[in-house]
């Protein structure tokens, strides 16, 4: 795990952003991904520091390492908030790790689309990116209307599938039980299906990266991703689309949170609220590093083309809950491996 520090001064252009009492020093640890960092650095962290007159403390990991940190330190918090999945959010919080936040404190929670203003129940999370899951095919190939398309005679040879210990892998399992007419959280259905099929899977991947490279040298036409990949996709060469199946799409969402008795709640919840401005929020857009969360935000077509964006696409988006994830995810592995796997 590593870290990074960084202060710099108040500046003018903190009076017009936060409120006096926001201008008092102080040192902020927070908890987050790997992902992107130079951008929060020039986005988030740096202008934040600038209004607070205030230190913030990066430490970046996986989410096991972080989580394990947050634990062995419970007592003695050294974290005061953290970006998590929904999932791995709900395991802090039944651990006891999290304390509720202020939402009456944030001013950008009004301006979130509603999936993302308590995503875990009792105000333990706010989220501030989500993410679509759907399927990239190859269009001078196949046509792609529906998740059991995956699985049809056409793309036999020539698809590839999450493997269900990766973040796609539930979700688009789900989808394929959906379009066979079996949402049952349990994922028997879906899995039975994929096993009955499993000859005709290039691979069960782990990596978005494989897929790019398998799609690139056309050993498949089809594999259901994340829409921060798409980027890895449209830009090959060759004739790439994303689907819109009939059966929506699915996704995931990430979420701040706050550690309990942390004693630095009310710099967090500021920090929070910066974090989750139309502002901020567009300019992680724009960057390509995040999908807003604040509905407000607006960008640009080519923009919202790389993004999950837009009232219409949030709607769409059928997101596993997580308690479901926690619940279930031993019972799918285990399915996973006497069937798939076999």
């Amino acid at each position: 795990m590593t870290a990074k520090r960084s202060r710099v001064g108040a500046a003018a252009l903190g009076a017009a952003l936060l409120p006096a009492a926001a201008l008092a020093e102080g040192t902020l640890t927070i908890s987050v991904y790997s992902f992107a960092q130079d951008e929060f650095q020039e986005i988030v962290y740096d202008p934040f520091m600038e209004i607070c007159d205030c230190e913030i403390v990066v430490e970046t990991g996986n989410s096991v390492e972080r989580l394990a940190k947050i634990e062995a330190n419970k007592d003695a918090p050294v974290i005061d908030m953290a970006v998590l999945s929904t999932h791995d959010a709900l395991g802090a919080a039944r651990k006891g790790l999290l304390a509720p936040i202020d939402v009456a404190s944030l001013k950008n929670h009004d301006k979130l689309y509603d999936i993302a203003k308590d995503p875990l129940g009792d105000n333990l999370g706010v989220g501030y990116t989500f993410y679509a899951t759907s399927i990239v095919y190859r269009s001078d190939k196949v046509t792609v209307e529906s998740w059991a398309d995956l699985l049809s005679p056409e793309l036999a040879g020539n698809v590839a599938l999450p493997d269900v210990t990766t973040n796609q892998g539930p979700p688009a399992l789900y989808m394929i039980g959906e379009a066979m007419g079996d949402a049952d959280y349990s994922l028997s259905a879906p899995i039975e299906e994929v096993a009955a099929h499993a000859d005709d899977i290039v691979t069960f991947y782990v990596r978005s990266s494989q897929l790019a490279q398998l799609m690139q040298q056309e050993e498949i036409w089809a594999a259901p991703v994340g829409r921060f990949a798409w980027g890895s996709f449209k830009d090959n060469g060759l004739s790439m689309a994303w689907a819109t199946p009939t059966e929506g799409q699915t996704g995931g969402m990430n979420v701040m949170v706050m550690t309990a008795n942390n004693g630095n709640e009310d710099l967090a919840t500021r920090f929070m609220d910066f974090w989750l401005s139309t502002e901020v929020q567009t300019k992680l857009a724009e960057a390509l590093v995040d999908s807003p969360a604040n509905a407000e935000v607006v960008v640009s077509d080519e923009i919202a083309d790389n993004l999950t964006y837009g009232a219409e696409t949030v709607a769409s988006l059928k997101l596993l809950p997580p308690d479901m994830i926690l619940d279930q995810r031993e019972t799918w592995l285990d399915q996973w491996n006497s069937k798939v796997m076999k």
